[in-house]
């Protein structure tokens, strides 16, 4: 697959090269699309200008979530879109109007095909009135009767034909979803480098039945009911330490090559917030950008955060480049250490934290007092897309992190 990906990157540039270039790309709306599984297309709006040293900048967008790109390469008629923090990259030959290529991870050989047109500025297309309003509280189960079943809570408002939303679950959410309702069907994406997410369902007054497309390589069925009263297990009740073990206890490398440990004197007599994730996570993401901000508002000498990587790209070298990718586009400004590599399996890397139940979620956060003891353990995150569910984690993350600082 690898070898694949080469060769559609290098055959896109040789013949960029061997043709003289006929146009500019047109500045303003376009709308972007990835094919999925089942022959569905998923579809994105982004805006794309010129800034003022005549540079592409390209703003993507998702509800109200807006994602700037500005690392855009134009070779003759050959462009190649350099998605923020992820490694994601968009690659492809273009006109005027018209983008056409591929979506491109390759840590994880993924290849997407992909289109971009001009002027259009209608996500997905309505032809009919909505006929349901599903505003409202959803109780939604993934892969209903399968050993791979979860719980979801659905989170949508409607105005007009169009919704916005997300589902939660219990290890973070799905972020910014936007779409339609079209008569009795139910339309939502979000693409944002990372994630690129596609749901479709039939909608009645109390149920949803759909299916869930993730990019090209997975999809799975999800139901759903009206349920206002819904609501999933506490996040601090899903990880935790087990018997016979007493504290967390841990040692890996930063990209200096130090081996950082629990045990040194910077950490000692002191908060510590030990952060769980990887760069490749759009939910880590979501919680870094929150931790980085309360960090700088919130400095105390007897606090000290590190964050735990795990990342699946396939080298050392390639994961270290991830890590420090994410610390310049985000100002993290603490350690950032490298747990694994090759892999993002939860069963690999709770075998390297031996003391956890279970690693079950990108992100997890573990609270540790000035003893040295797991006060909390808090699984997955509540972003920005959650509403109130994220307003009333920082103000209970703020809290109980004052009262650790006090004891």
């Amino acid at each position: 697959m690898k070898k694949l990906i080469f060769l559609l990157v290098i055959g896109v540039v040789l013949v960029s090269c061997n043709e003289e270039k006929t146009s500019e790309l047109a500045q303003g709306d376009w709308l972007g699309q990835l094919e999925v599984m089942d022959g569905e297309k998923l579809p994105f709006n982004f805006n794309l200008l010129k800034d003022a040293s005549g540079s592409y900048v390209m703003e993507i967008y998702n509800a109200s979530e807006v994602i700037k790109v500005d690392e855009i390469t134009i070779n003759g008629d050959f462009i190649r879109i350099q998605t923020p923090v992820f490694e994601g990259y968009i690659v492809g030959k273009f006109s005027q109007k018209n983008i056409k290529g591929n979506f491109i991870k390759e840590s994880l050989d993924r290849v997407v095909p992909f289109e971009a047109f001009y002027g259009d500025k209608e996500r997905f297309t309505v032809d009919q009135p909505p006929l349901i309003n599903v505003s409202g509280i959803w109780e939604t189960e993934f892969s209903q009767g399968t050993p791979d079943s979860y719980m979801a809570k659905g989170i949508f408002a409607k105005n007009g034909d169009k919704v916005t939303g997300t589902f939660r679950t219990t290890t973070g959410d799905y972020r910014y979803l936007e779409g339609v309702v079209n008569g009795d069907s139910l339309k939502l994406s979000t693409f944002d480098g990372a994630h690129a997410f596609l749901f479709l369902a039939k909608v009645t007054d109390s149920t949803l039945n759909g299916i869930f497309y993730s990019d090209k390589h997975f999809q799975e069925p999800f139901v759903a009911k009206r349920n206002d009263g819904f609501e999933l297990p506490e996040a601090d009740s899903l990880t935790f330490l087990k018997e016979g073990y007493e504290k967390l206890a841990f040692s890996f490398p930063d990209s200096k090559g130090n081996i950082i440990s629990l045990t040194d004197k910077k950490f000692q007599n002191k908060v510590v917030l030990v952060q769980i994730m990887g760069s490749w996570c759009p939910n880590c993401l979501d919680e870094t950008k929150f931790y980085v901000n309360y960090l700088k508002e919130n400095g105390n000498d007897d606090m000290e955060m590190v964050g735990l990587a795990f990342e699946y790209a396939k080298t050392e070298e390639l994961a270290y480049k991830s890590i420090e990718r994410l610390r310049e586009q985000i100002g993290v400004n603490y350690p950032l250490l490298l747990a694994q590599y090759g892999a993002s399996d939860k069963e690999k890397a709770q075998q390297k934290l031996p003391m956890l139940n279970h690693v079950l979620s990108y992100p997890t956060t573990l609270f540790i007092d000035k003893k040295g003891n797991v006060r909390k353990i808090h699984t997955g995150f509540n972003g920005p897309a959650t509403g109130e569910k994220y307003t009333h984690f920082t103000k209970e993350f703020d809290t109980y992190v004052k009262m650790l600082l006090n004891e």
